[in-house]
């Protein structure tokens, strides 16, 4: 199995804390990559024409994106249980999935703005637009945080590597003050040796 890697990449994060979690990492053969919104990575473009991270390559070559297709493909193989297999518990687990991704979505957005865009280009009300989303995300979360308990699941693990992302990329926002549930629940699950096995670096 290959993957497509950016040790930067919040999404990447997620399939290799899922990875982790299924023990199943160190079978997977990280792929150098310099994937970006502006200049794609021309050595992804044949697999994934997007051009982006995460990119996922099967054992039998059968070539897998995006993060949230890879992980399930990781979980099925693997027989884990990070994916419930039907009901109501997985239509909740797939929607905390969604949210946190749309969180981390938005979070990349808000820096590409001001990291990427020239400086007389960059639109305060876009960055402001896109962070609102995390709050609004955080306000959610912070009501369920406290029923989480000690659950390892892709929505557990999602909101884990969004949070995470929030730490990496936005130090100055103090999301922990306006969370302190959510805040709480983090800093256990950040412990796990899947989350400290991933942490986002330059």
């Amino acid at each position: 199995m290959k993957i497509f890697f950016s040790p930067a990449s919040p999404f990447v994060r997620k399939c290799m804390v899922v990875a982790h979690e299924l023990g199943i990492a160190e079978r997977i053969e990280k792929l150098p990559s310099a994937a970006g919104p502006v200049k794609r990575d021309a050595t992804i473009i044949p697999k994934n024409p997007l051009g982006q991270v995460p990119t996922f390559i099967t054992d039998d070559g059968q070539v897998l994106f995006d993060s949230r297709v890879i992980c399930e493909y990781l979980n099925a193989a693997q027989s884990g249980k990070l994916f419930p297999a039907d009901g109501n518990e997985r239509w909740a687990r797939l929607t905390e999935l969604a949210l946190a991704d749309g969180m981390t979505g938005a979070a990349l957005l808000a820096r590409y703005e001001n990291v990427l865009r020239p400086e007389e280009l960059r639109w305060p009300d876009w960055t402001e637009g896109q962070l609102a989303k995390v709050h609004t995300g955080l306000e959610w979360l912070e009501t369920a945080a406290p029923s989480f308990g000690d659950r390892v699941d892709i929505g557990t693990i999602a909101f884990g590597c969004a949070l995470g992302y929030m730490d990496f990329r936005f130090p100055s926002v103090d999301w922990r003050a306006e969370a302190p549930n959510s805040a709480k629940w983090f800093e256990a699950f950040n412990q796990r040796p899947s989350m400290q096995a991933t942490l986002p670096r330059v």
